[in-house]
């Protein structure tokens, strides 16, 4: 046998060894996986929370669990990605609550069916969403806030990092019911809605918690009322808006869910629904989700399926009101 002979054979015992050792075991290996995919660039709070629960999921026997980041769309092409996935479980889709309660009512056309094409696992986590001012603002509860409203009819706005979003429609629900002006007014985002809220550019802010805490501990903006029906752990001392009478903020918040493909087997929901229930009860975890400004939940799909269609229900006859539609 010639030298090149030689070296060919050994090259090829090597590419054969190569082979068996990526073959069907490698490959199995690089597919066994579960994949949490998002629709938020990485290092926001969604991006951070669908990691945390990975990580957690993987310290609880799940396996491999990776986080794909598809942003775009208000997390549309995220879900639409879920949407066409093998219904095995192995795709599972971590969102906000929106999507499925005030989208079906605000897009005239959506590209899912938010009640088929997706169905929820598990409720994961609350948004909390405060209603803000500039610290020097001659109000400080929401009836100030009504009474110097009758006397600046003019003045009224309400800064949103959005439109279409549950703080905008609880705006114009206070505007009916009061035959006041709150007009929205809407951001790119919060940080530059933040700066003209401190600066009572605008007379008021509505968003999540976590973005709004720095400058409230830092003394640079006062909050009214939290959203929702309950007060939050993070700030005891801030009554709801809702317990001051004004129930129009009553469902102006967010959640988390986890969602996978409609036609996913029942044994394999109920899995997902077991593993996510039991990673959001973990300490370490709620903790670090607390430090987002998330809070807790840990429920089963069917009470996040429950809870959906009772927040969609009453924000249809308020959305029908304002004639809003969204268009991105």
């Amino acid at each position: 046998m010639t030298t090149y002979s030689r070296r060919h054979a050994v090259l090829a015992g090597a590419l054969a060894a190569l082979a068996l050792a990526c073959g069907p075991a490698a490959q199995a290996q690089e597919g066994d996986f579960t994949r949490i995919v998002v629709g938020f660039a990485p290092g926001g709070a969604a991006d951070s929370l669908a990691r945390i629960y990975a990580e957690q999921l993987r310290q609880d026997g799940l396996g491999n669990v990776l986080v794909e980041n598809k942003p775009g769309a208000s997390s549309r092409l995220a879900l639409d990605y879920v949407k066409k996935a093998p219904a095995d479980g192995k795709t599972v889709f971590i969102g906000p609550s929106p999507m499925f309660t005030i989208f079906p009512l605000t897009y005239k056309k959506l590209s899912y069916d938010p009640d088929k094409d997706l169905v929820p696992v598990a409720l994961l986590t609350d948004v909390p969403t405060v209603i803000a001012t500039a610290v020097n603002a001659p109000y400080k509860t929401m009836d100030q806030y009504v009474q110097w409203l009758k006397q600046h009819p003019a003045q009224g706005s309400l800064g949103l990092a959005s439109i279409g979003s549950a703080g905008h429609l609880g705006a114009f629900a206070l505007s009916k019911e009061l035959g006041l002006s709150v007009t929205p007014t809407p951001y790119r985002g919060a940080t530059p809605m933040l700066v003209d809220v401190v600066s009572g550019n605008v007379s008021m802010g509505w968003d999540a918690v976590a973005s709004m805490m720095p400058l409230y501990r830092g003394n640079k903006l006062h909050f009214l009322g939290v959203s929702g029906t309950r007060r939050i752990k993070a700030l005891p001392e801030v009554p709801t808006a809702f317990e001051q009478g004004y129930k129009q903020f009553e469902y102006a918040t967010s959640w988390y869910g986890a969602y996978v493909s409609g036609a996913t087997p029942e044994p394999v929901r109920a899995r997902l629904q077991e593993a996510f229930i039991k990673a959001s009860r973990n300490p370490a975890t709620a903790a670090r989700l607390e430090d987002l400004g998330l809070e807790v939940v840990g429920k089963s799909g069917a009470e996040a399926r429950e809870r959906m269609l009772k927040e969609r229900a009453a924000w249809s006859p308020i959305v029908k009101a304002s004639g809003f539609e969204a268009q991105d």
